[in-house]
């Protein structure tokens, strides 16, 4: 009989690897701490939970890296990519899904499973016997005593980022008079997305407001962390520059207040965060202000006077392994190979790329467990690429979290710019992916 593989954390990459292997016909044990231990960031106790956002990011696979890796993902079978599919809310372009929903859903499709066994208990590495094969995929907030037993072992200090979460408000109490139902380009079904606009006073005094709001105060060993590029807190990106917040998450383009003709001087945008519709979060608003800043300064939002707080934003300290340098291609720690890594603690950025990272992890081990070989994607495909690119190709001493995009991606010889160069990686990845995937999944 086969032994099981144990899957460590029950987010998305570790749901996705567990789905995986037990599809392919290999017993897994599941292991979630929640909630007998919770972390500091989730609310629940359900499985694939979406602690930031509700946000798969962008859908299109011709242009879009992120775009891309969704359809390898759905080539592949993947769970969280079939029930993002089944449970999406209106978001223009994007992926984006009822949190609830989905995880409630990925929850039933794991526990329902025969071959899977889901364990409510923290997982020591103390309790590895001979022979067992495991997959660490605990996620951003790994708890103390399993990073300790980590680095321990692989002699290897962590690295650590910091992860900000946007807050969300309640629909009925955004004021329509002032906001409007767009999405940028008028993408999607054009209505996708709730906008409050700012002209250039309004914009101004926020700014002000929010440069000068009381902030959550790191400890003494937290002072040293950085943030991750790809999330900085509201409040960051606004010290970096006055028009920062106009040319990122705040920017007018694309868009046209329905009240007035104009193009704003600047706009928020809210995006729907159930299915219901009743929820909607503040797109690019992630912060590290304390609950009463947060509440006084995103009321000076016009059609938010009177917004009500489903959850505020806040921070968390993540934790990530230097895997160009400890594993190998197939995300086995190199110094133990019965132990694989996968999702965000590899160094992998964003919930899409994490549980892909899972989907491969779940693959390789259930070809190890039946014997089988097993090669890695195409260097040139997305799933390839950032493989790659966390196995090898990126710099020990530098390694950061990363998001999946094209310059991961083999150069290609070509002389198209721009949406078309764009669209000429996206024809290679889809051709060499299909050769792949026919023989291999």
């Amino acid at each position: 009989m086969m032994k099981p593989v144990f899957v460590i954390g029950g987010g998305l990459a570790g749901s996705e690897a567990a789905w995986q292997l037990a599809q392919a016909g290999a017993p897994v044990v599941l292991y979630e701490m929640r909630p007998a231990r919770q972390t500091e960031a989730h609310q629940t106790d359900g499985l694939a939970e979406l602690v930031c956002s509700n946000s798969l990011r962008s859908d299109d696979s011709e242009t879009n890296a992120v775009g891309l890796l969704h359809d390898e993902m759905r080539r592949c079978r993947s769970l969280i990519l079939k029930e993002a599919d089944a449970h999406k809310v209106p978001a223009g372009g994007a992926l984006a899904v009822d949190r609830e929903a989905f995880s409630a859903a990925v929850t039933e499709a794991l526990t329902s499973h025969p071959l899977i066994t889901v364990r409510r208990e923290e997982w020591s590495l103390e309790s590895l016997k001979d022979g067992d094969r495991v997959i660490i995929a605990t996620g951003p907030l790994t708890s103390s005593s399993l990073a300790e037993s980590i680095r321990q072992m692989t002699g290897q200090d962590s690295l650590s980022f910091f992860d900000a979460i946007a807050p969300i408000v309640y629909r009925d109490n955004i004021d329509m008079s002032k906001a409007w139902m767009q999405s940028r380009y008028d993408k999607g079904s054009g209505s996708d997305y709730i906008n409050c606009a700012m002209d250039k006073a309004q914009y101004e005094s926020f700014l002000h407001a929010l440069l000068h709001a009381e902030t959550t105060e790191f400890k003494d060993w937290e002072k040293k962390t950085p943030y991750f590029e790809g999330c900085l807190p509201i409040e960051v990106m606004a010290s970096r520059g006055a028009d920062t917040l106009r040319y990122g998450p705040m920017k007018p383009v694309g868009l046209t207040n329905q009240h007035t003709g104009q193009r704003p001087y600047a706009v928020v945008q809210l995006r729907q965060d159930n299915a219901l519709g009743t929820l909607y979060n503040l797109v690019g608003f992630q912060t590290k202000m304390k609950c009463a800043a947060q509440e006084r300064v995103f009321r000076m939002i016009p059609g938010l006077e009177n917004a009500v707080f489903a959850r505020l934003g806040g921070i968390h300290r993540n934790t990530f392994i230097n895997s160009p340098l400890l594993l190998d291609k197939q995300l086995r720690l190199r110094i133990k190979p019965n132990i694989r890594f996968a999702g965000q603690i590899t160094g992998v950025e964003g919930y899409v790329e994490s549980a892909a990272m899972g989907l491969l992890a779940g693959l390789f081990a259930a070809a190890e467990a039946k014997e089988k070989d097993f090669e890695p994607p195409p260097r040139t495909t997305a799933m390839g690429a950032l493989l790659a690119h966390i196995t090898g190709d990126a710099k020990a001493d530098t390694f950061q979290p990363m998001n999946v995009n094209f310059s991961l991606f083999p150069l290609l010889d070509t002389k198209r710019s721009g949406r078309e160069r764009k669209k000429a990686y996206t024809e290679r990845a889809k051709d060499d992916f299909e050769s792949w995937v026919k023989f291999s999944v």
